[in-house]
């Protein structure tokens, strides 16, 4: 086993690289072909969620093997190579297996203990053994992940740790108000149809919203999912014998008319460009609201282009007129707000100094209010305030400094009406959508952030200890499973000796009965099974532990068996396996009967 996995993560990368890196199903497909057609690998799969891009193979030269790989991944993604290097993890034969079972349970995720990532080791699977770049290793790795995931969630409580991307995006979306409570009543749409849509409209469903739209681009896809989710979750009402249904299928061109109704927004396409821009999200909550949404600036986007355009801060009034040059302060480095003439400017001035600017705060207000700028009586009594500190400074020395200038308060940011949850990779909405007033965006970005601080559960460890058991059974397997083809070709090789001296005996004796025939051939076979019994299990004992490959090499030299029989053994193996599975489909098929 040469187990290769190269690969990028949020625990690896930004968000920004992963969204970038980011692949199409088309483009998974052809990474697949394209890897098991390069010289080291003879087997391949990948791996690409919302939070990762993995690709495995079975590789007979490590560099060679990790070159190649990261090169693929480079030219697939659209990530220049030196780009996405820093960013790359390599984990080689146990590491990988150690790695891709605490990815199935749960311990990789960005929400520890999130199960949604065993469908998704499922498809990905299906789709190398779809293309046929699954051989037997890939095939055992992922089947065996599968079994050790679904051991970890049955046999401890890996689940109470964290729950599905889209539980936790909800929870970041309610800010601690329970979802149940949060979600009651709500209109939510979701933008596309595919596992974590399904998953998403499932869940807010149970969390009782009162209607859901469902826009995808394919519109059988959306019908199939609005007429689940209306089985499961259609509402009867208390008189009346309709059904009322909670859930509709529209186009994605209905998409900006159902922002001004939807409550809860979540989108996870495969969509390679922006789904919802800032304009067409600003544009749905003034349609909802009836007013124009500001940005936290207090500016008005521009809807129609769908941007929004930079804050025009209005310049700051003047704080002199004409003797500006005489202010002992730097004018420039004023922040707005503040009062240049008041207590907190002048603390720590000397005496001097603090004449000085007495006298310019002095000529100053009077100039200032011949403009108007400020309340006479406010700048009126700023003078007199300078010259009572001027005063205690003859006698001391120097003014104490006692506080510093307030911050500018900050206008308050409305309540949120349009809350949006992004879970795709690249993102489907606009990260502008942040500075939209009336509008709450959680994101990948979002969600990683808030995952970092999330505590880890007791269950952890033991859910790592099943892990690493795990590893140790499966190398243990495929150790035994390496040296058994050499073991079957050693015994194929001394029944072959037994047959050719049995014939050698019959030629000699011609005169021999079939009764002492058969004793004969029947005892010669049991002295050589009794030979060779004890070095071929303890040979298989032997090879089962770490360093073991070895122990087949040595039993093909000692016996000096030929190195084609033995892959002529493996060879059948693999053909007997398919043809048991492609038996095993039709039976299935067979009983199920006719479509």
């Amino acid at each position: 086993m040469s187990l290769l996995v190269v690969g990028l993560s949020h625990r690896s990368a930004p968000v920004s690289v992963l969204d970038r890196a980011s692949l199409s199903l088309d483009a998974q497909t052809k990474l697949l072909q394209d890897a098991v057609a390069a010289e080291p690998a003879t087997e391949a799969a990948v791996l690409a969620t919302c939070n990762r891009i993995e690709l495995y193979a079975d590789v007979d030269k490590f560099h060679a093997g990790v070159a190649e790989l990261s090169t693929l991944l480079a030219q697939h993604s659209g990530v220049g190579l030196e780009e996405l290097t820093p960013h790359l993890y390599v984990h080689y034969e146990d590491r990988a297996v150690h790695h891709m079972f605490s990815v199935a349970c749960g311990l990789d995720s960005m929400v520890v203990g999130e199960g949604q990532i065993l469908g998704q080791i499922k498809d990905s699977l299906a789709r190398a053994q779809g293309l046929h770049t699954a051989g037997r290793l890939m095939n055992d790795l992922f089947q065996q992940s599968l079994r050790v995931g679904k051991r970890a969630h049955s046999e401890t409580g890996i689940d109470r740790a964290g729950q599905s991307l889209v539980s936790f995006g909800l929870e970041q979306l309610a800010l601690g108000t329970p979802v149940a409570a949060w979600a009651r009543g709500k209109k939510a749409l979701i933008i596309g149809a595919g596992s974590m849509s399904s998953l998403a409209a499932a869940t807010l469903a149970r969390a009782g919203v009162s209607e859901i739209v469902i826009a995808n681009r394919t519109a059988d896809r959306a019908e199939r999912l609005v007429t689940l989710l209306t089985e499961q979750y259609g509402q009867r009402p208390a008189e009346g014998d309709g059904t009322e249904v909670l859930a509709r299928a529209v186009p994605m061109g209905s998409v900006p008319s159902e922002l001004t109704r939807a409550d809860v927004v979540v989108s996870c396409t495969g969509a390679t460009g922006l789904v919802l821009t800032a304009g067409a999200i600003a544009a749905g909550v003034e349609g909802r609201v009836g007013t124009q949404p500001e940005t936290a600036r207090g500016e008005v986007p521009d809807t129609v282009r769908g941007e929004v355009p930079e804050a025009r801060t209005a310049p700051l009034p003047p704080v002199g007129t004409g003797t500006d040059e005489d202010c002992p302060l730097d004018l420039t480095s004023v922040p707005p707000g503040f009062s240049v003439m008041g207590e907190a400017a002048v603390a720590g001035m000397d005496a001097a100094t603090l004449e000085q600017h007495a006298t310019w705060a002095a000529g100053s207000a009077v100039d200032r209010r011949r403009g108007g700028r400020r309340g006479a009586d406010a700048e009126g009594t700023d003078p007199e305030l300078i010259g009572a500190l001027a005063a205690t400074a003859a006698s001391v020395g120097r003014i104490p400094e006692r506080r510093r200038p307030e911050p500018v308060a900050e206008p308050p940011r409305p309540e949120p009406v349009l809350h949006l949850l992004d879970l795709a990779m690249p993102r489907d909405i606009d990260a502008a959508a942040h500075r939209l007033a009336g509008v709450r965006l959680v994101d990948i970005e979002t969600l990683a952030e808030a995952s970092a601080d999330a505590p880890m559960a007791a269950d952890v460890d033991q859910v790592r200890r099943i892990v690493s058991d795990e590893v140790a059974a499966f190398g243990a397997a495929q150790r035994a499973a390496h040296i058994t083809p050499t073991v079957v070709a050693l015994r194929t090789m001394a029944a072959d000796v037994v047959a050719g001296e049995i014939a050698r005996l019959e030629g000699r004796l011609p005169g021999l009965d079939d009764k002492h025939r058969a004793e004969i051939t029947q005892t010669v076979r049991r002295v050589v099974d009794k030979l060779l019994h004890a070095p071929t299990v303890r040979v298989k004992q032997l090879a089962a532990e770490p360093g073991g490959a070895g122990y087949a090499d040595a039993l093909r030299t000692l016996f000096d068996l030929d190195p084609e029989t033995v892959a002529s053994v493996s060879r059948a193996e693999e053909s007997n396996e398919k043809n048991a599975k492609n038996a095993t489909i039709a039976n299935i098929a067979e009983n199920r009967g006719p479509a």
